[in-house]
Protein backbone atom coordinates (compact mmCIF):
# COMPACT_ATOMS: atom_id res chain seq x y z
CA UNK A 1 0.00 0.00 0.00
CA UNK A 2 1.00 3.35 -0.72
CA UNK A 3 0.50 6.59 1.52
CA UNK A 4 1.86 9.91 -0.34
CA UNK A 5 1.59 12.77 2.37
CA UNK A 6 2.56 16.37 0.74
CA UNK A 7 2.52 19.76 3.02
CA UNK A 8 1.54 23.22 1.67
CA UNK A 9 2.67 26.21 3.50
CA UNK A 10 0.42 29.33 3.85
CA UNK A 11 0.60 31.72 0.70
CA UNK A 12 0.09 35.59 1.48
CA UNK A 13 -1.71 37.63 -0.75
CA UNK A 14 1.45 39.85 -1.46
CA UNK A 15 3.26 36.79 -2.75
CA UNK A 16 0.31 35.05 -4.68
CA UNK A 17 0.28 38.75 -6.84
CA UNK A 18 3.83 38.17 -7.67
CA UNK A 19 3.74 34.71 -8.85
CA UNK A 20 3.80 32.64 -12.44
CA UNK A 21 1.22 30.44 -13.39
CA UNK A 22 3.73 27.58 -12.32
CA UNK A 23 4.14 28.97 -8.67
CA UNK A 24 0.63 29.85 -8.56
CA UNK A 25 0.01 26.13 -9.27
CA UNK A 26 2.40 25.08 -6.69
CA UNK A 27 1.22 26.71 -4.02
CA UNK A 28 -2.52 26.43 -4.22
CA UNK A 29 -3.08 23.34 -6.91
CA UNK A 30 -3.34 19.54 -5.83
CA UNK A 31 -3.40 17.32 -8.76
CA UNK A 32 -2.48 13.46 -8.87
CA UNK A 33 -5.43 13.32 -6.10
CA UNK A 34 -6.43 9.80 -7.56
CA UNK A 35 -3.87 6.93 -8.25
CA UNK A 36 -5.09 3.34 -8.53
CA UNK A 37 -3.96 1.48 -5.12
CA UNK A 38 -2.82 4.67 -3.66
CA UNK A 39 -3.60 6.96 -0.73
CA UNK A 40 -2.72 10.68 -1.23
CA UNK A 41 -2.72 12.99 1.08
CA UNK A 42 -2.00 17.25 1.04
CA UNK A 43 -1.52 19.14 4.31
CA UNK A 44 -2.52 22.21 4.41
CA UNK A 45 -1.47 25.19 6.95
CA UNK A 46 -4.71 27.10 5.97
CA UNK A 47 -6.86 25.91 8.99
CA UNK A 48 -4.69 22.61 8.85
CA UNK A 49 -7.14 20.93 6.04
CA UNK A 50 -6.13 17.98 4.89
CA UNK A 51 -7.14 17.05 1.47
CA UNK A 52 -6.90 13.43 0.44
CA UNK A 53 -7.72 10.61 -3.07
CA UNK A 54 -8.24 7.41 -2.31
CA UNK A 55 -8.50 4.85 -5.36
CA UNK A 56 -8.67 1.14 -4.26
CA UNK A 57 -7.41 -1.47 -6.80
CA UNK A 58 -7.76 -4.68 -6.26
CA UNK A 59 -7.53 -5.14 -2.21
CA UNK A 60 -8.46 -2.18 0.57
CA UNK A 61 -6.65 0.74 1.32
CA UNK A 62 -5.77 1.37 5.20
CA UNK A 63 -5.58 4.89 7.49
CA UNK A 64 -4.63 4.65 10.56
CA UNK A 65 -1.59 6.78 11.53
CA UNK A 66 -0.48 9.76 9.68
CA UNK A 67 3.02 11.05 10.85
CA UNK A 68 2.01 14.46 9.38
CA UNK A 69 -0.63 14.86 11.94
CA UNK A 70 1.25 14.31 14.63
CA UNK A 71 -0.68 11.77 16.91
CA UNK A 72 -1.49 8.23 17.73
CA UNK A 73 -3.97 7.89 15.34
CA UNK A 74 -5.10 10.20 12.17
CA UNK A 75 -8.46 10.98 14.08
CA UNK A 76 -7.16 11.30 17.61
CA UNK A 77 -7.77 14.88 17.08
CA UNK A 78 -9.30 15.10 14.04
CA UNK A 79 -13.00 14.89 12.13
CA UNK A 80 -13.48 13.88 8.56
CA UNK A 81 -15.65 14.07 5.67
CA UNK A 82 -15.60 11.04 2.64
CA UNK A 83 -17.40 12.07 -0.63
CA UNK A 84 -17.38 8.83 -3.11
CA UNK A 85 -17.18 9.77 -6.68
CA UNK A 86 -16.46 6.94 -8.87
CA UNK A 87 -17.73 3.30 -8.82
CA UNK A 88 -19.63 1.49 -5.33
CA UNK A 89 -17.17 1.53 -2.74
CA UNK A 90 -17.09 0.54 0.94
CA UNK A 91 -15.47 2.40 3.95
CA UNK A 92 -14.93 0.68 7.24
CA UNK A 93 -14.76 2.41 10.20
CA UNK A 94 -13.07 0.96 13.24
CA UNK A 95 -14.72 -2.42 11.88
CA UNK A 96 -18.15 -1.05 10.77
CA UNK A 97 -18.24 -0.90 6.86
CA UNK A 98 -20.24 1.97 5.28
CA UNK A 99 -21.63 0.93 1.46
CA UNK A 100 -21.05 4.59 -0.05
CA UNK A 101 -22.74 4.66 -4.08
CA UNK A 102 -21.74 7.42 -6.03
CA UNK A 103 -21.81 10.98 -4.83
CA UNK A 104 -22.67 9.64 -1.63
CA UNK A 105 -20.88 11.17 1.29
CA UNK A 106 -19.59 9.67 4.99
CA UNK A 107 -18.54 12.56 8.20
CA UNK A 108 -16.17 10.94 10.46
CA UNK A 109 -16.19 11.98 14.24
CA UNK A 110 -13.10 12.50 16.29
CA UNK A 111 -11.42 9.34 17.47
CA UNK A 112 -13.13 6.99 14.79
CA UNK A 113 -11.08 4.47 13.04
CA UNK A 114 -9.15 2.50 11.83
CA UNK A 115 -10.11 3.61 8.31
CA UNK A 116 -10.18 0.96 5.49
CA UNK A 117 -11.57 1.59 1.50
CA UNK A 118 -12.54 -1.16 -0.97
CA UNK A 119 -13.95 -1.06 -4.29
CA UNK A 120 -16.62 -3.39 -4.72
CA UNK A 121 -15.75 -3.66 -8.03
CA UNK A 122 -12.31 -3.54 -9.24
CA UNK A 123 -13.53 -2.48 -12.73
CA UNK A 124 -15.17 0.53 -11.64
CA UNK A 125 -13.06 1.45 -8.61
CA UNK A 126 -14.20 3.87 -6.18
CA UNK A 127 -13.26 6.91 -5.95
CA UNK A 128 -12.91 8.35 -2.08
CA UNK A 129 -12.26 12.25 -1.70
CA UNK A 130 -11.26 13.32 1.54
CA UNK A 131 -11.39 16.48 3.82
CA UNK A 132 -10.04 16.80 7.42
CA UNK A 133 -10.12 19.09 9.75
CA UNK A 134 -9.15 19.70 13.34
CA UNK A 135 -11.48 18.48 15.81
CA UNK A 136 -12.65 19.52 19.46
CA UNK A 137 -15.31 17.20 20.53
CA UNK A 138 -16.98 13.90 18.64
CA UNK A 139 -19.98 14.25 16.86
CA UNK A 140 -21.81 11.47 15.16
CA UNK A 141 -20.62 9.73 12.05
CA UNK A 142 -23.36 9.69 9.65
CA UNK A 143 -23.67 8.10 6.09
CA UNK A 144 -25.08 11.27 4.13
CA UNK A 145 -26.96 9.63 1.03
CA UNK A 146 -28.09 12.19 -1.82
CA UNK A 147 -31.89 12.02 -0.70
CA UNK A 148 -30.44 13.47 2.60
CA UNK A 149 -28.62 16.37 1.48
CA UNK A 150 -29.81 19.98 1.78
CA UNK A 151 -30.52 21.11 -1.87
CA UNK A 152 -30.62 24.83 -2.35
CA UNK A 153 -31.20 26.48 -5.71
CA UNK A 154 -29.37 29.49 -7.10
CA UNK A 155 -28.36 31.24 -9.75
CA UNK A 156 -29.89 31.95 -12.98
CA UNK A 157 -29.90 30.98 -16.39
CA UNK A 158 -29.53 34.31 -17.62
CA UNK A 159 -26.48 34.74 -15.68
CA UNK A 160 -25.19 31.04 -16.49
CA UNK A 161 -24.97 30.07 -13.15
CA UNK A 162 -28.11 28.16 -12.48
CA UNK A 163 -27.16 25.50 -10.11
CA UNK A 164 -28.10 23.42 -7.37
CA UNK A 165 -26.23 23.76 -4.07
CA UNK A 166 -26.50 20.12 -2.20
CA UNK A 167 -25.29 20.48 1.54
CA UNK A 168 -23.61 17.37 2.86
CA UNK A 169 -21.67 18.03 6.23
CA UNK A 170 -24.02 21.10 7.25
CA UNK A 171 -26.08 21.74 10.61
CA UNK A 172 -29.03 21.31 8.91
CA UNK A 173 -27.98 18.00 7.73
CA UNK A 174 -25.07 16.11 10.09
CA UNK A 175 -23.62 17.84 13.22
CA UNK A 176 -19.89 18.48 12.74
CA UNK A 177 -17.32 20.57 14.97
CA UNK A 178 -16.16 23.04 11.44
CA UNK A 179 -16.20 21.36 8.63
CA UNK A 180 -18.56 22.06 5.74
CA UNK A 181 -18.67 20.34 2.79
CA UNK A 182 -21.42 20.11 -0.40
CA UNK A 183 -21.49 19.51 -3.78
CA UNK A 184 -22.97 21.51 -6.33
CA UNK A 185 -24.19 20.31 -9.73
CA UNK A 186 -25.06 22.69 -12.64
CA UNK A 187 -28.34 23.07 -15.32
CA UNK A 188 -27.74 22.48 -18.82
CA UNK A 189 -25.85 25.61 -20.33
CA UNK A 190 -24.53 26.92 -17.16
CA UNK A 191 -20.70 27.21 -16.47
CA UNK A 192 -20.10 30.25 -13.87
CA UNK A 193 -20.16 28.86 -10.46
CA UNK A 194 -19.74 31.14 -7.15
CA UNK A 195 -20.06 34.64 -9.21
CA UNK A 196 -20.80 36.90 -8.18
CA UNK A 197 -17.58 36.52 -6.10
CA UNK A 198 -16.74 36.82 -2.52
CA UNK A 199 -14.45 36.31 0.06
CA UNK A 200 -14.89 35.01 3.79
CA UNK A 201 -11.86 36.14 6.19
CA UNK A 202 -13.58 33.89 8.74
CA UNK A 203 -13.03 30.52 6.92
CA UNK A 204 -10.82 29.12 4.22
CA UNK A 205 -12.35 26.98 1.71
CA UNK A 206 -11.13 23.86 -1.15
CA UNK A 207 -12.78 23.01 -4.06
CA UNK A 208 -12.78 19.66 -6.27
CA UNK A 209 -13.49 19.71 -9.80
CA UNK A 210 -14.88 16.27 -11.43
CA UNK A 211 -17.17 15.20 -13.87
CA UNK A 212 -15.44 16.26 -16.75
CA UNK A 213 -14.85 15.02 -20.14
CA UNK A 214 -10.94 15.05 -20.60
CA UNK A 215 -11.01 18.14 -23.32
CA UNK A 216 -12.75 20.24 -20.74
CA UNK A 217 -11.29 22.69 -18.41
CA UNK A 218 -12.50 25.04 -16.09
CA UNK A 219 -10.97 28.65 -15.15
CA UNK A 220 -10.71 29.19 -12.05
CA UNK A 221 -10.57 33.02 -10.20
CA UNK A 222 -8.76 33.77 -7.27
CA UNK A 223 -6.74 36.18 -5.39
CA UNK A 224 -7.79 39.73 -4.04
CA UNK A 225 -10.86 41.32 -5.83
CA UNK A 226 -8.75 43.78 -6.98
CA UNK A 227 -5.81 42.07 -7.91
CA UNK A 228 -7.30 38.91 -9.52
CA UNK A 229 -5.37 35.59 -10.98
CA UNK A 230 -6.84 32.42 -12.62
CA UNK A 231 -5.50 28.92 -12.74
CA UNK A 232 -6.47 26.32 -15.58
CA UNK A 233 -7.66 23.12 -13.58
CA UNK A 234 -8.69 19.89 -15.57
CA UNK A 235 -10.97 16.99 -14.08
CA UNK A 236 -10.25 15.55 -10.93
CA UNK A 237 -7.97 18.76 -9.75
CA UNK A 238 -8.29 20.52 -6.11
CA UNK A 239 -7.49 24.18 -5.58
CA UNK A 240 -7.13 25.60 -2.03
CA UNK A 241 -8.55 29.10 -1.39
CA UNK A 242 -7.75 31.34 1.48
CA UNK A 243 -10.21 33.42 3.65
CA UNK A 244 -8.58 36.52 1.33
CA UNK A 245 -9.40 34.70 -1.60
CA UNK A 246 -11.90 34.78 -4.08
CA UNK A 247 -12.87 31.73 -5.70
CA UNK A 248 -15.21 31.10 -8.81
CA UNK A 249 -14.79 29.56 -11.98
CA UNK A 250 -16.30 28.96 -15.51
CA UNK A 251 -15.82 25.79 -17.65
CA UNK A 252 -15.68 25.02 -21.13
CA UNK A 253 -18.06 22.29 -20.90
CA UNK A 254 -20.02 20.24 -18.07
CA UNK A 255 -18.34 19.75 -14.60
CA UNK A 256 -19.69 19.42 -10.68
CA UNK A 257 -17.89 20.95 -7.70
CA UNK A 258 -17.09 19.45 -4.27
CA UNK A 259 -16.41 22.59 -1.89
CA UNK A 260 -15.21 22.13 1.74
CA UNK A 261 -14.59 24.71 4.41
CA UNK A 262 -12.44 24.95 7.85
CA UNK A 263 -12.30 27.87 9.89
CA UNK A 264 -14.36 30.26 13.12
CA UNK A 265 -18.03 29.78 12.61
CA UNK A 266 -20.40 26.86 10.31
CA UNK A 267 -22.46 30.24 8.92
CA UNK A 268 -23.31 28.47 5.42
CA UNK A 269 -23.93 32.76 4.75
CA UNK A 270 -21.11 34.23 6.23
CA UNK A 271 -19.54 35.71 3.30
CA UNK A 272 -18.19 38.85 2.25
CA UNK A 273 -19.41 39.69 -1.18
CA UNK A 274 -17.63 41.78 -4.15
CA UNK A 275 -19.44 43.69 -6.48
CA UNK A 276 -18.73 43.47 -10.19
CA UNK A 277 -17.18 47.17 -9.96
CA UNK A 278 -14.65 46.01 -7.30
CA UNK A 279 -13.41 43.06 -9.95
CA UNK A 280 -9.75 43.93 -11.63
Amino acid sequence: MTLNARIRQVVGPQDTARRNTQELRDGFVIDDLFQPGAISLTYSHLDRMIVGGISPAAGSLVIDQVAETGTATFLERREAAIVNIGGRGMVTVGGKPYHLEFQEALYLGMGEGPLSFTSEDAAHPALFYLLSAPAHRACATTHITRDLARKVAVGSAEESNARTINQYVHPDVCESCQLLVGLTMFEPGSVWNTMPAHVHDRRMEVYLYFGMAEQTRVFHFMGEPDETRHVVLKNHEAVLSPGWSIHSGAGTGRYAFIWAMAGDNMSFTDMDKVPMEALR
